[in-house]
């Protein structure tokens, strides 16, 4: 804050730099000895118009550093440069999907996987054809065997030498036992298939996908909050998505000194092919929207979106956690 005697001073200096006069201010007295002086002034700088360019995160340079105006000037996504795997696009409501989508569309190169079969090849590339990739890179994987995770990943290893980022969005268990009143009878085949297929390949996946991360690299898995909770109906899934929540952690913790972060994303229950085998779906749907902050169920695209920060070098400072996505449902006693 400027007081009136400070002030006055201040438009005087201004005043004589510019060649008019202002009267002194009281008290000061005039003294020859003292002569004026010329303080140049900074001309003016134009208003900015140009694009900004902003370091990328972790310290990375801009792949169009040293490139043409024109190529530096386009808009370019933050996960521009990186390349990885999606596991688990089954259709367009599938939560791998607006992951794919959100990634694409900020510039990710994005490969898949589909279960073995024609059919669901042809399933899953009708998915990827409408996020407008062109040309995907898609292999048959049956996540229950070694051999076909392995060969993925080394056939990945052998046509791109590395990859940034891998997306874990697969589970399974037996719909028969997905019905409330039905876990303590869950028989031990579906136990531990569910154990397997849903937690256990975070493990084996992230085992032969960490070494092709040379650069270092992001794993995120998709869980519900089911893990936390009991939710009448999701039975062995929930046990087996609390698996895969700690699993999220022990990976973090070893991966770490590789740069390599593992996270997870606990997002709110979407209408998709698996959600909808589980009993009383509907009603956990209706439940949520009436409780939550929010007052709604969650998009895709919101779950997309969050993958997308935490698989880029914006949440670089994050790993091993569990990231909720649920219209704030999780944090409500309820």
């Amino acid at each position: 804050m400027l007081y009136p005697i400070e002030l006055r001073a201040l438009i005087a200096r201004s005043e004589e730099r510019e060649g008019g006069s202002v009267a002194k201010p009281a008290g000061r007295r005039d003294d020859p000895s003292r002569k004026p002086v010329d303080v140049p002034r900074k001309p003016r700088s134009a208003p900015f118009r140009g694009t900004l360019s902003l370091p990328r995160p972790g310290g990375i340079e801009s792949p169009t550093a040293g490139a043409p105006t024109e190529a530096r000037n386009r808009i370019m996504g933050f996960m521009d440069g990186k390349r990885g795997l999606i596991v688990g696009i089954a259709n367009e409501r599938s939560f791998a999907y607006s992951i794919a989508e959100s990634l694409h569309r900020e510039g990710a190169e994005c490969l898949f996987t589909h279960l073995p079969g024609d059919k669901m090849e042809r399933r899953v590339r009708r998915s990827i054809d409408a996020l407008g990739i062109e040309d995907p890179w898609l292999r048959p994987l049956n996540a229950g065997s070694d051999e076909d995770i392995e060969n993925v990943f080394k056939e990945i290893g052998e046509e791109f030498g590395k990859i940034d980022f891998l997306v874990h969005s697969i589970a399974y268990a037996d719909k028969d036992w997905l019905q409330p009143g039905k876990f303590t009878s869950t028989p031990r085949e579906v136990f531990t298939q569910a154990m397997d297929i849903s937690a256990y390949t975070y493990a084996a996946m992230a085992n032969h996908a960490a070494p092709l991360m040379t650069e270092g690299g992001s794993m995120i898995a998709l869980s519900y909050y089911g893990a936390e909770k009991a939710v009448p109906g999701y039975n062995v899934m929930g046990v087996a998505k609390a698996a895969l929540e700690a699993t999220t952690r022990y990976l973090a913790l070893e991966l770490g000194e590789k740069n390599v972060r593992v996270n997870c994303i606990s997002g709110g229950p979407l209408r998709t092919m698996s959600a909808m085998a589980v009993g009383g779906f509907g009603e956990i749907l209706d439940w949520v929207e009436e409780k939550a902050p929010l007052k709604r169920n969650i998009e895709g695209r919101e779950v997309g979106d969050c993958a997308a920060f935490l698989l880029s070098g914006l949440a670089s400072g994050m790993t091993g956690q569990c990231i909720y996505v649920d219209s704030g449902y999780a944090t409500v006693g309820l």
